[in-house]
């Protein structure tokens, strides 16, 4: 073999009748036969993963089993063992090919090399294709679910007649009743809907707490000040007759001055009655009588 690459199928060579297809499935079983048999005789380079064969590897089979296998069926093995995603990613990767024992048997060509990475790209991109058509006809079969749903709905709670209805919903007298029987029929198959519970965050009218939360804690301040109102005491009140703030520290008391002792205060007392009693010696100078 020259080329690893599948000769491509054209509309002309496929089977157009079932006798074609009886004739071909033959050789199909044939190559399947062929494979067990080829995996079993070299395992070096037919089991495992996918490696790039030596060229014209079918007369290296031949010579090493002659008679074993037909030229149809070595043919048949080889254009689907090459021409498998597989193969071509690892013929793009490898740097030599190998022989039936597994032993490097020469390299890769580019013209090889570049023909099986136009191939992969261009299964990538049918591959894509048919990915982007299949989302596409999810889409319209989930669309078109949801109209026949909506219409029944609609359908069961109008008061218009059935010609006015068709008018409205843009169809036909016609193919109203199959539309209807095909979303009652979705309707009934449809899973039931899961139970949506409520968030923690969720606030609604007339509920104490949300879901998930118990009462607030009571404030110790606040329960002492509602005491107090209900009792009728007089709230606490700092010096200077403010109310304190709540929440706001006291101011801290002024330090009391030492008090002397006693035998401090008698001296002081006595340094000031001297002070304060002339001496009895001494007269003013204007009762004194002249001589």
């Amino acid at each position: 073999m020259n080329s690893d690459l599948p000769d491509p199928v054209s509309p002309s060579d496929s089977p157009s009748d079932d006798t074609a297809a009886v004739a071909t499935a033959a050789p199909a079983a044939a190559s399947v036969d062929a494979t067990a048999e080829l995996k079993a005789l070299f395992p070096a380079l037919f089991t495992g993963k996918p490696k790039p064969v030596k060229l014209r590897i079918q007369a290296d089979i031949q010579e090493r089993a002659p008679g074993k296998f037909s030229k149809a069926q070595l043919s048949a093995f080889l254009r689907r063992y090459t021409g498998g995603t597989g193969y071509l990613i690892a013929l793009t990767q490898a740097k030599t090919r190998f022989d039936l024992d597994g032993q490097p048997a020469g390299e890769i060509s580019e013209e090889h090399l570049r023909a099986a990475q136009e191939e992969l790209a261009r299964r990538r991109g049918l591959k894509q294709e048919r990915e982007r058509a299949e989302q596409e006809k999810h889409r319209l079969e989930a669309q078109q679910r949801r109209n026949r749903a909506q219409l029944l709905w609609d359908f069961e709670r109008t008061t218009l007649t059935e010609a006015n209805f068709c008018v409205l919903k843009g169809t036909t007298p016609e193919e109203l009743p199959g539309l209807l029987e095909i979303a009652r029929k979705e309707r009934a198959e449809a899973p039931p809907e899961p139970k949506r519970e409520p968030r923690r965050d969720d606030r609604r009218p007339g509920v104490g707490h949300p879901e998930g939360r118990g009462p607030r804690r009571p404030d110790p301040r606040s329960e002492g000040r509602r005491d107090q109102q209900s009792r009728g005491d007089p709230p606490p009140r700092a010096e200077g007759g403010r109310t304190p703030a709540p929440g706001r520290k006291p101011a801290p008391a002024q330090v009391a001055q030492a008090v002397p002792s006693q035998m401090a205060q008698a001296l002081q007392a006595a340094t000031r009655g001297d002070k304060a009693k002339p001496a009895a010696d001494q007269q003013p100078v204007k009762d004194r009588a002249p001589e």
